[in-house]
Parts: C-alpha cells; sequence; structure tokens
C-alpha cells in the first residue's frame, strides 16, 4: 500500500475497475490502508507488517515463508533474504506450509500454477519461491504445459507468453489476462482451497518506472475481473502480497504494509483478523475448518 502521491504510487493513476468496484471506487493508501465496501461482494482491503520485527527491507524469500507457514521465517533465518527461499527454511515451507495442512486435514486443495515437468531437476536448483516449494511439499507440484493447453492451469505470468517464447512451448495458445482469471476462478471452483502465485508486480516494481508498474497492475486488474466471473459467490478470494515495492516506484522495496484484498463471504469481518504476515495461513485453516 502506498503513499497518497499519484507521481509515486501507480495504484491511484492505473486503470483498476476491478480493485475500485470492490472497494467503492477508491484503492488503499497508507494513509487510509483499511477499506471496506459491501457491493456485489463484499470486500476490504488490510494493511500486513511485513517486517515481523525484523530489521531491514523486507524480502521474499522469508517474507513468502512466513505467509505459507504462519512462521516468522526472517526471525527464525537471522534476517529477511530474498528473493528465492533460503535453503535452510526449504523443509520448513514443503513441511508446514497451508498447502500440506489442508491436505493433511482431508481438505481438496489445488495449486493452479503450471510449472515445467520434473522441476526444478534432478539436481535441484538454489532459485526456488515459496509457492512452488509449498505445493512439493503438499504433492500439488503437478500442473504442467499439458494442463496450460487444456485450460486447466494458469501460467505464473498470467499469459502465455514465456513460456512459448521462452521454455520453447511454441504450440501452446495465446491467453488473455481475463481468459486467464476464468480458468483460475474454474479451478477454484472444484477445490476448497487453491493457490496461484504471481511474481511480475514484483518485478516491475524493482525496474521502478511507471509505465511498466502500471501495466503490470492492470493485467492484475483485467485477471482479477476473469477470476470473478467465473468463482462461486459462496468462495472468498484473498490477494496478498509478501512485501512492499511496486505501490511506490523510486524504485525498490518498501517498509510499507503489504496489500491484501478479501472479496467474498464475510470480507469485513475476516479482513479485521489479519495484521501481519503471520495471519493469513492460520486464519485460512481456521476458516476452513482445519
Amino acid at each position: 500500500m502506498g503513499p497518497d502521491e499519484a507521481a509515486h504510487n501507480p495504484f491511484l493513476s492505473a486503470r483498476l475497475p476491478v480493485l475500485r468496484s470492490l472497494l467503492g471506487g477508491a484503492v488503499p493508501t497508507t494513509r487510509m490502508p483499511a477499506r471496506a465496501h459491501s457491493g456485489e461482494r463484499e470486500a476490504a482491503s488490510a494493511p500486513l507488517d511485513a517486517g515481523l520485527g525484523v530489521a531491514g527491507l523486507p524480502q521474499s524469500g522469508t517474507g513468502q515463508a512466513s505467509l505459507l507457514t504462519g512462521r516468522n521465517a526472517a526471525q527464525h533465518f537471522g534476517h529477511h533474504f530474498g528473493p528465492w527461499v533460503p535453503v535452510r527454511l526449504r523443509p520448513l515451507v514443503e513441511s508446514e506450509s497451508v498447502l500440506r495442512r489442508a491436505v493433511a486435514a482431508g481438505i481438496p486443495t489445488a495449486f493452479a500454477n503450471a510449472y515445467p515437468a520434473g522441476w526444478p531437476g534432478p539436481g535441484g536448483s538454489r532459485r526456488v519461491a515459496g509457492p512452488p516449494l509449498a505445493a512439493r511439499g503438499a504433492g500439488l507440484l503437478n500442473r504442467d504445459h499439458r494442463h496450460l493447453a487444456r485450460g486447466e492451469a494458469v501460467a505464473t505470468e498470467i499469459d502465455n507468453h514465456g513460456w512459448r517464447h521462452r521454455l520453447g512451448f511454441a504450440a501452446l495458445p495465446e491467453v488473455a489476462p481475463q481468459a486467464a482469471g476464468r480458468t483460475l476462478g474454474r479451478i477454484a471452483a472444484r477445490h476448497r482451497l487453491t493457490l496461484w502465485a504471481h511474481y511480475a508486480t514484483d518485478t516491475a516494481g524493482h525496474r521502478g518506472g511507471m509505465a511498466g508498474a502500471r501495466a503490470a497492475l492492470e493485467r492484475v486488474d483485467t485477471f482479477l475481473g476473469g477470476v470473478l466471473e467465473t468463482l462461486p459467490r459462496g468462495h472468498l478470494l484473498m490477494l496478498v502480497s509478501d512485501h512492499g515495492n511496486i505501490e511506490d516506484v523510486r524504485g525498490g522495496h518498501t517498509r510499507n504494509p503489504a496489500l491484501t484484498l478479501l472479496a467474498g463471504p464475510e470480507a469485513v469481518e475476516r479482513s479485521r483478523t489479519l495484521e501481519t504476515l503471520l495471519d493469513p495461513a492460520p486464519r485460512i485453516l481456521e476458516w476452513l475448518g482445519a
């Protein structure tokens, strides 16, 4: 959540009709982070503390580990670390993630991102993000290019450009953001818990340009519109970030509150139970009755 300054915060000038309609025409900022609206879907925003009492700028690796497990990964590791989950924390993410615990409780759960078959390879990799690590630990890293082709998975970048032009799967169809969102909504409709992860907004924040930041936010907004078209009314949508970055184009990570959005049943009341990155995982399990 960024400052109330249009010169620095792309949320204020980007075309975000879905986000604005959910929150009554406004976007959350550091001046007014908690917003609520009872429109077609009840929705609310909440600011999450990403610092967790640890000195320094929040980073993706420990931030994702904290979000996924409810454990203070930065404190456990000794400092914030990123962009990848540090090797020492990977067993924690694989064994204690919200995905692993939901599966253990018998809850129908999905990881909607597609990853290349066999990823990250027999030798592993030092560059592993938290969501696929959690999915692997839960036995849910099971969607690849074949699922993308059938409309049964969503690419990390939303569209299939990276798969087509960097990974060599040129036969995959082009997918517009809204259509990709509809796919995610359909996947979620068949499960009680679904996780999908996106990183391009972080990349845009690091590049520091207003035009790129607006474009990244607008793509996500269009994608969210597609999700809401096919997501059943009884499902709760939670959008959450692991740290601040894109909300201030002056460059790099920030200590601003991490943006959180809830849309669906009891969104306003549930948003009041979220204060730090440690809260989403246990609250999700609580709401699922696990």
